[in-house]
């Protein structure tokens, strides 16, 4: 039975959450230190565990994805993508979140897609295309990616909280699940953002600005490029070795039998991710002329810092509050996730409104889903849906993607709620899970 008290401690959760997802980035995981220490001293709740597993591994992968901005790798990879947007422009569209979705994927942050944005909106404009269409669905897309990369803590977390808990899951068998059904969400989106909204020429709003001289300059006057940057050898140098990084974590998910034994027991993949992340960094360090003060200052590296100290704090007070309740929750919802196991998709989905952090959501809630009763891969199916902070859109891609469309047709409404994320948001995230869930029904 749920006592007032337990009601109480659980507004205290929600409060922290709340309050520190109004004042946004470290605020986060600062503000929910305030409710664990309620929790603990105030209520006198045993302290949950910490997640240092997936903290450590957001750390390397961070360092490492930071260390090839700072060499220039990421404008390789940014240039490659404007290349093949330039060469497509009526398909931008479809192409523009393909590309944050792969530059992501590959990476394992969303932040990375904040110099594509300009680019994806100019060639919008130049090409008479509505740049909400594409700008919408590819702020999504950058965000998305975070289920599909290999170094995301929301895949990482996923697959070293399963393990524990039964559900023998390896990265790339979580992959082979995201990557198709995310896609195919994403492609939809892409179909409903087409012809969304009015064309740039039947626009009233668009055209009155164009009759401004300020305006008409501003709109068309700006031409957002990298092709006009070189880039040295030693910066696509750091992208192989990321990319030979990368394949060599897969390579040990797809063949554990190639990792060390002691007493029985293989190296955790957890451990792997580590080594072969930092000593990646390293080589760039030493091979390709990657500045690590530049990493440092870099937004690849502060954004991922963030998120550590985000699921830190969100994760640490979710898990004191849930496994002091645990019996007295699984009594309450014991009925309805064994009728409607994929019910807890609606809980990823609202828990991730709240806190803007996919890895947090899963550190923080498939612990709890495990112990209700629900199954692997049940949970696996709904994976996408630990993505929701588009609902209100206070995320920083999205805000600047709003900026960056000189065009203003990319809108947060004034009602909040009525956004140009709204709809290729929740059109991505129900197919993406739905699909999810049915190959995850056919595999298992």
């Amino acid at each position: 039975m749920i006592t007032f008290s337990a009601i109480l401690q659980l507004a205290i959760v929600l409060g922290a959450l709340w309050v520190g997802s109004r004042y946004g980035s470290l605020a986060l995981g600062a503000i929910s230190g305030i409710g664990l220490a309620l929790l603990v001293f105030g209520f006198g709740l045993r302290p949950g565990t910490p997640p240092t597993d997936v903290i450590y591994i957001i750390i390397a992968a961070v360092t490492c994805a930071g260390i090839m901005q700072a060499s220039g790798g990421m404008d390789w990879l940014i240039q490659i993508a404007e290349k093949l947007l330039r060469k497509h422009p009526d398909w931008i569209t479809f192409l523009a979140p393909l590309c944050t979705f792969f530059l992501t994927v590959l990476v394992g942050t969303g932040h990375v897609v904040y110099t594509l944005m300009p680019i994806i909106c100019d060639i919008a404009i130049k090409k008479g295309i509505r740049p909400e269409r594409p700008c919408g669905v590819a702020s999504i897309a950058s965000q998305v990616g975070i289920t599909c990369s290999p170094i995301a803590a929301a895949v990482v977390a996923f697959v070293t909280i399963s393990n524990a808990n039964g559900f023998d899951v390896t990265i790339p068998r979580v992959l082979m699940v995201s990557i198709p059904a995310c896609l195919c969400g994403l492609m939809a989106a892409a179909a409903a953002s087409y012809h969304r909204g009015l064309d740039l020429d039947k626009d009233p709003v668009f055209q009155a600005k164009l009759n401004d001289p300020e305006q008409y300059s501003y709109i068309y006057g700006n031409s957002a490029t990298t092709l006009d940057k070189e880039i040295p050898q030693s910066a696509k140098n750091a992208v192989f070795v990321f990319l030979a990084a990368l394949a060599v974590i897969v390579m040990f998910a797809i063949f554990p039998d190639l990792l060390p034994v002691w007493d029985g027991k293989a190296l955790k993949m957890n451990i792997v991710i580590q080594i072969v992340m930092i000593s990646a960094a390293a080589l760039m360090i030493l091979f390709c002329k990657a500045e690590p003060k530049k990493a440092v200052a870099g937004p690849v590296w502060q954004s991922g810092m963030v998120a550590v100290v985000a699921i830190y704090g969100i994760a640490w007070m979710a898990d004191t509050y849930f496994s002091n309740y645990m019996t007295e929750i699984q009594m309450m919802l014991e009925d309805i996730v064994k009728e409607y196991p994929w019910s807890i998709a609606l809980v990823f989905f609202l828990v991730s409104v709240l806190i803007n952090s996919q890895g947090a959501v899963v550190v923080a809630m498939l612990p709890l889903a495990y112990q209700l009763g629900i199954a692997g891969p049940v949970l696996l199916g709904v994976l996408p849906s630990v993505y929701g902070y588009f609902f209100i859109p206070n995320y920083p891609s999205d805000i600047a993607t709003v900026n960056f469309d000189r065009s203003g047709t990319t809108v947060i409404g004034k009602y909040l709620l009525n956004h140009s994320f709204m709809m290729p948001g929740l059109i991505c995230v129900t197919v993406s899970t739905l699909v999810a869930y049915a190959i995850t029904s056919l595999i298992y």
